[in-house]
């Protein structure tokens, strides 16, 4: 589902939404020297913090609720919209789709990459309102969604940006709702504990949310299988430091909705 040549590869997807509430405190100084300047988190955006600086890249996730006997029409429609992004003259790619598997079934979820950023995003934007193809096509899906959602994401800084690997794959989006004010202290822990996850190259990407539901993180997996899957996770458990981290970040959890998983589209 990753693309290489505006190609998205095709996997299966887990995403486990949980609801987390963190608390306010942590050590910020040590967060604050990984970065080339420091700056003062009451003067300066989490975005500008916690995002990287050498790129300008934005993404934008999708999910979409289908109705339950649309849902192979509309996957063959959605490839309509990917071969439409393959135009050079559209600065967007299709970085995955998948369908809910387990959990909350017959939903669809797009991730997509602007380079260049916002300014990416409204040239994009501006062009599809003019292209009759494209226009069509939101008219048919229209008939198929029951709702829809999206978000406007930023990349964390000490994430790798996503890259096309060999497929099949399982692919795991884990979505975490922070309290307000504790981003920092997020970015904190797992900018030392992405470390810990990184011995069969599992960690594809990790975003926090601009625009649409704030305080919102997405770290997204992959997996040769659903037993890679489990060993992977059981070996992170076994390196010192791990299980700090997940003290850290879950001490405080308060809600964990329940688990979906999601197959290729």
């Amino acid at each position: 589902m990753l693309s290489s040549v505006h190609r998205p590869l095709r996997a299966v997807m887990i995403v486990w939404l949980l609801q987390l509430w963190f608390s306010e405190n942590g050590d910020k100084g040590w967060f604050r020297s990984i970065f080339v300047h420091k700056v003062d988190a009451r003067k300066d955006a989490h975005s500008n913090l916690l995002s990287k600086k050498e790129t300008s890249n934005l993404y934008k996730i999708q999910f979409h609720n289908v109705k339950p006997e649309c849902l192979d029409a509309y996957n063959d429609l959605a490839e309509v919209q990917s071969q439409l992004h393959q135009d050079q003259d559209y600065p967007c790619e299709l970085i995955g789709s998948w369908n809910t598997w387990y959990g909350e079934q017959d939903q669809a979820v797009h991730l997509w990459r602007y380079r260049g950023g916002y300014p990416a995003l409204t040239e994009c934007l501006s062009k599809l309102r003019k292209n009759k193809e494209y226009i069509e096509f939101r008219k048919e899906r229209s008939k198929m969604l029951i709702s829809r959602r999206n978000q406007l994401l930023l990349e964390f800084s000490f994430w790798n940006e996503p890259f096309p690997r060999p497929g099949p794959n399982i692919y795991e989006m884990r979505t975490y709702h922070l309290k307000p004010g504790t981003m920092l202290e997020w970015g904190n822990h797992w900018a030392r504990a992405i470390k810990y996850r990184q011995e069969n190259s599992e960690a594809v990407g990790g975003f926090f949310s601009q625009i649409g539901d704030l305080y919102v993180v997405h770290h997204l997996w992959a997996y040769e299988s659903l037993q890679s899957r489990e060993d992977t996770r059981n070996s992170a458990w076994l390196k010192e430091g791990w299980d700090t981290n997940v003290y850290y970040t879950g001490r405080r959890a308060a809600h964990y909705s329940h688990p979906r998983t999601q197959v290729q589209t």
